[in-house]
């Protein structure tokens, strides 16, 4: 095979994973899977589509070795197929963000507004979270912190925080963090807890993007 011709193979095989993510419901059933393995028909309930709808996606994804299928009984379950798709999903948001007029002003109206304090990033909360100085905080399903979290981190998933603030030293800072930088749950446990006296930033990003960093991570007990 001539280099031309090895080069428009090359090419074409990359646009098939680029064709696979050009899709809204797409970039979302990745996001669900970067928290961890789902079924197909959690996915569904959690996308807000049909079970049909979702396999169909899911196959896009899997061909283009996005994802990974397992099956077990007569239920499907599909897992993220590694870091480097995190890090890709990572990548096309902040190119989106950096250059796509659209996606800045749809920030500015849906995170611009819920972030008046500058968010912690992954470095620094690393560095207060050895010394012992915050309080870190996964706002997710118990499923979801179970599948992986960061090490250290307390669960009270978003809808109990209010009556699990006792479990929340107030002298130290609590940084909340969720999905990922577009998940709204970290913005609402802030607003909620500056609102009742605590010291209280988000993270940057989210579980996913810490993960795929190498940073420091564990699972649940069984």
């Amino acid at each position: 095979m001539s280099i031309d011709k090895l080069k428009r193979s090359l090419y074409l095989a990359l646009a098939k994973v680029a064709q696979a993510l050009a899709s809204a419901n797409r970039l979302q059933l990745l996001e669900y899977l970067a928290q961890g393995e789902r079924s197909v028909e959690q996915l569904a309930a959690m996308a807000g589509l049909t079970v049909a709808n979702t396999s169909r996606h899911l196959q896009g994804l899997r061909h283009a070795g996005l994802v990974v299928p397992r099956k077990q009984a007569q239920r499907v379950y599909y897992s993220i197929a590694g870091d480097e798709v995190v890090r890709l999903y990572d990548a096309l948001r902040r190119a989106g963000e950096a250059r796509a007029a659209e996606v800045e002003k749809l920030l500015r109206d849906y995170v611009g507004q819920r972030d008046a304090l500058e968010p912690i990033r992954a470095a620094e909360l690393l560095e207060r979270a050895r010394s012992g100085v915050v309080t870190v905080l996964d706002v997710r399903p118990p499923e979801e912190y179970a599948a992986g979290h960061l090490r250290g981190a307390l669960n009270v998933p978003l809808e109990r925080l209010e009556s699990g603030l006792a479990r929340l030293p107030k002298k130290r800072e609590v940084v909340a963090y969720c999905r990922g930088p577009y998940c709204l749950m970290s913005f609402e446990a802030v607003a909620m807890l500056r609102k009742r006296g605590w010291r209280a930033r988000r993270l940057e990003e989210g579980f996913p993007e810490w993960k795929a960093a190498g940073l420091p991570v564990e699972r649940a007990a069984s």
